[in-house]
């Protein structure tokens, strides 16, 4: 179908010749899920901060993502949270819901490394069951990694300026009031959704609801009944 628009001409723009592509991607590549990623090592202690580049990669096994950009202003190039997870290979990834996004907002400050944004945010540590991170108490879903790839990704001028992080999951929390322990059917549970509230990033410091949705089936698939 055509786009719903008077003008329908397109820009085309080649990265290469952009002051930055950073404020274009990030308004462009929406909404994009947040990760609040929990870590802790010896030798930097706990840390808790949101990243947007995140996403699902795989679910056999299942596998959650994310990627951390460069500290530039770090002796070592790295934030708080790539740190930790050299040191431990362990990090516990929350999906951020509505009720608890201003203290999950919080801990994305540049707060000095050692600072724990646990009790910055005011944000609460539950256990968790196989790794050493504790997760957050207020998150509905948590998910308890082990990191299983890392790549490093370098611009043209040869320096690394993101790395992606993949981490297999080990455990999964849910709040019972979001989760369908047979929702699509014996020993396969779903998550409610409308329960969780999940929140997005959007560009520049813009969140996203996700407020309504409708189902389309694939041309070889039914929907399913309500």
């Amino acid at each position: 179908m055509p786009m719903p628009f008077a003008d329908a001409s397109h820009v085309s723009l080649d990265p290469a010749e952009l002051v930055s592509c950073y404020p274009l991607m990030i308004s462009a590549m929406v909404p994009r899920p947040i990760a609040l990623v929990s870590t802790l090592s010896d030798a930097y202690g706990g840390n808790l901060a949101p990243f947007s580049y995140a996403g699902l990669f795989n679910h056999d096994p299942p596998t959650v993502g994310f990627s951390v950009v460069a500290n530039r202003s770090a002796a070592d190039g790295k934030k708080d949270t790539l740190a930790n997870i050299d040191a431990s290979g362990e990090f516990v990834v929350h999906i951020m819901s509505e009720w608890y996004v201003e203290a999950a907002n919080h801990c994305c400050g540049a707060f000095p490394r050692g600072e724990d944004e646990f009790d910055l945010a005011g944000l609460t540590r539950a256990p968790s069951t196989k790794v050493r991170p504790p997760r957050v108490k207020e998150a509905a879903v948590a998910f308890e990694c082990k990191l299983s790839h890392r790549h490093e990704m370098r611009n043209a001028r040869g320096e690394v300026t993101a790395t992606l992080l993949l981490g297999e999951v080990q455990m999964i929390h849910l709040a019972a009031a979001v989760c369908e322990l047979e929702g699509a059917g014996k020993g396969k549970p779903t998550v409610r959704f409308d329960r969780l509230m999940p929140m997005s990033r959007l560009g520049g410091n813009t969140y996203g609801r996700t407020s309504s949705t409708f189902d389309l089936p694939r041309p070889d698939r039914s929907v399913r009944a309500a």
